[in-house]
């Protein structure tokens, strides 16, 4: 949704890009400067020089991968309507696509869990080649084709990458602590990798619009190799021992007997279901009425909220401004769902439209270092990619059901699928304050 080809009109101030980078750039310089003492080591003068190395490694191929999938994504219904797409046509791809993301992705975390992550991230490269191959020489209606590989290959990176660096931070014995740096960069540069994909687009679309599509899909394709070289060479990681038995007695006991890891699964859906549904739906609501809006310069204002809010995330669990992660992740959760309602109530100035997408954004940004965090804190790092993949069965399905009730059958209106997304980080709002109370009756329980 990134490129849209306009003729005049509304734009983001100046000064606005302008804020959105400066706040971001004294969010990182200073805070090590007020980083608390008393809740962590300081994190300069006490971090090896290892660790700073395994996390740049990573945080390299993790921003090359959000390029690629950005490449492949960015072009929204443009894309489709160069390869001759109807609307009910696009509609049905995307829905094939949601398919195979609930039905093949839910089962993709338990296999990597079982046969390495390493092996996982590996087939995400080979997903994103081959869809850029395809596109590259390949037209209608290789899309669908196209979309259920892309579908699977964003399901793995949304559950593989993560943790892979998980199990290999503590492999390599770096304090645990030092993780929600890296958690925070995830969100951080996917955002940024993200606008890059977009600012590449809109060029190569300038130059030559009837061959933009192709040529980006094979400059996709060469940065996959880039990522499949640096993985394979780059990435140490074990196979797991664990046989399938010993995973399925394991999973059973730490994950589907927990109530706790339940409420963070469905805290998760929540999350990804309103975040889906929101690049899905903030174009058409921001154009209503026929208002002339240059898109393409909102789509960065918004990521640059995202990464403002990731930046902050430290600031809360690290720095001066420190609370409990759960309290953080409802304080946020509360914000962003406010946010979505007041987008579902109806027509709003532009100005004010686009603030508040800038702050349901900003919570987005802060709320998945956090939840990252309290997976860590929950979780076995045997089970995070099952886990990860069983959350997010629930947000898939409703996205499915969306799209079916709104792209094929006009049943549902966007303001109230907005309001269901608001409603639906109302109850994660809720789940993440029983997980408190049961967190905290877990720990008395074990001092008995």
């Amino acid at each position: 949704m990134g490129v849209v080809i306009e003729t005049h009109f509304w734009e983001p101030s100046t000064s606005f890009y302008l804020f959105l980078f400066a706040a971001c750039f004294s969010s990182i310089l200073f805070r090590p400067y007020f980083n608390n003492p008393t809740r962590s080591a300081p994190v300069i003068d006490s971090t090896p020089t290892t660790f700073f190395r395994f996390q740049s490694r990573f945080i390299f191929v993790y921003s090359v991968c959000s390029v690629v999938g950005g490449l492949h994504s960015v072009f929204g219904e443009l894309e489709f309507s160069f390869y001759g797409f109807s609307r009910e046509q696009m509609v049905t791809a995307l829905a094939i696509g949601c398919a195979a993301a609930l039905f093949a992705g839910t089962f993709l975390g338990v296999f990597s869990d079982l046969i390495g992550h390493k092996k996982a991230s590996v087939l995400f490269c080979i997903l994103h080649l081959f869809v850029g191959l395809l596109k590259s020489f390949t037209r209608h209606p290789t899309i669908i084709i196209s979309n259920v590989c892309l579908a699977i290959a964003s399901s793995i990176f949304g559950f593989s990458f993560e943790s892979w660096m998980v199990v290999e931070h503590e492999k390599l014995g770096h304090r645990r602590d030092l993780l929600i740096d890296s958690f925070w960069l995830m969100t951080f540069s996917e955002s940024a990798s993200l606008i890059g994909s977009q600012a590449l687009a809109n060029l190569i679309v300038s130059l030559d619009s009837q061959k933009g599509v192709a040529l980006l899909s094979f400059i996709a394709a060469i940065l996959a190799i880039v990522c499949l070289i640096y993985v394979c060479r780059w990435w140490s990681g074990s196979v797991p021992t664990s046989s399938i038995n010993n995973y399925k007695m394991l999973f059973s006991a730490c994950i589907l007997k927990d109530k706790r890891i339940w409420s963070l699964c469905w805290a998760q859906a929540c999350l990804e279901f309103s975040v889906k549904i929101f690049w899905i739906l903030w174009a058409p609501i921001i154009v209503a009425d026929g208002r002339v809006i240059r898109l393409s310069l909102i789509y960065p204002c918004l990521l640059g909220a995202q990464m403002l809010g990731s930046t902050a995330c430290p600031w809360f669990l690290n720095g001066p401004l420190w609370t409990t992660v759960e309290d953080l992740l409802a304080a946020a959760f509360s914000t962003a769902s406010l946010a979505l309602f007041v987008v579902a109530h109806g027509y709003q100035e532009i100005k004010f439209l686009v603030a508040v997408f800038c702050i349901f954004l900003g919570c987005v940004g802060l709320i998945s270092p956090s939840l990252a965090k309290m997976r860590t804190i929950l979780v076995p790092n045997e089970l995070r990619a099952g886990m990860m993949s069983l959350s997010s069965v629930p947000a898939n399905a409703m996205l499915l059901l969306v799209l079916i009730q709104n792209g094929r059958h006009r049943n549902l209106t966007n303001s109230s699928i907005m309001a269901v997304s608001a409603l639906g980080l109302s109850t994660a709002a809720i789940c993440i304050y029983l997980l408190k109370r049961w967190t905290k009756q877990h720990q008395q329980w074990h001092k008995l």
